[in-house]
């Protein structure tokens, strides 16, 4: 069971670090690159969609190509913009002041090409929003393009202006990073408390093992006194039974004087 924790524990770290990982490098790139006119990557470009003029509908269901505000149409640099037709979808910067679907002026606009046409001798494009009746009212000239509809991604335009509010980035990008340094704070608690408990642990095995050795020095001093004592008791009782013999008796000199003296005086009388 523990391990089974364990390892749902370690899944669910892995997801909050790629999360947090995709949302820096998402945010990186949708900053650098979303509606810029300047950034491209190997010819492509991105674009959030501001209205739903080019959304499904029954006036346009037989148009091929569809998607709806918020979604990110991704688009690839024209070199010659002469070799656009009629039908086709390009991204362009809108001149139009008083745009009926309020985009303002200056955005990026995706739109189908209705016609060719001029402005002020300069070739350009009668473009319209297949969910709409009727056709921009700007000649879209061909400095205007940004580029030719390749595909497009839905929501992602709305959640990258989800990002740019507050709540979005205290719900994708800060509160990621803050779970990892709380986990990582908890973590390394936790390594501290367990470094502690096991430096606890061995002082309390070599405190055993001190006493133990130090039992084990009375051990061996009880031994030796005990030895000690036995050696001693035997020295006792050896020299005990040497002194309860029955020893001779040393002559006495006094005596042993008169009877040379005895012997001396028979043996002068047997002369």
């Amino acid at each position: 069971m523990k391990k089974a924790l364990n390892i749902i524990k370690n899944i669910l770290v892995y997801l909050v670090v790629a999360l947090a990982i995709f949302m820096m490098v998402f945010t990186i790139i949708s900053v650098s690159v979303f509606d810029r006119n300047d950034r491209e990557i190997f010819g492509f470009k991105a674009f959030i969609v501001l209205t739903d003029s080019m959304s499904e509908s029954e006036k346009n269901k037989d148009f091929p190509i569809h998607f709806n505000a918020g979604d990110l149409v991704i688009v690839k640099n024209v070199k010659d913009p002469s070799t656009l037709k009629p039908g086709d979808v390009i991204t362009f910067q809108s001149l139009n002041k008083n745009d009926p679907s309020g985009v303002p002026y200056g955005s990026n606009i995706t739109h189908a090409i209705d016609r060719k046409t001029t402005a002020e001798g300069r070739p350009g494009f009668v473009t319209y929003g297949t969910n709409t009746d009727t056709s921009d009212e700007t000649v879209v000239t061909y400095e205007f393009i940004r580029g030719k509809y390749v595909t497009h991604i839905p929501n992602v335009g709305n959640f990258f202006n989800f990002l740019k509010q507050p709540q979005g980035y205290f719900i994708c990008i800060f509160t990621p990073f803050m779970l990892l340094i709380i986990y990582q704070a908890i973590k390394s608690i936790s390594l501290f408390k367990r470094y502690k408990a096991e430096q606890t642990d061995a002082m309390k095995e070599e405190r055993i093992q001190l006493e133990q050795e130090r039992q084990a020095s009375l051990e061996m001093m009880k031994e030796l006194q005990a030895l000690k004592a036995q050696l001693e008791a035997q020295g006792v009782s050896t020299a005990t039974v040497t002194g309860s013999g029955e020893p001779t008796a040393p002559k006495d000199e006094t005596a042993q004087e008169s009877t040379n003296d005895s012997e001396v005086e028979k043996d002068a009388n047997e002369n």
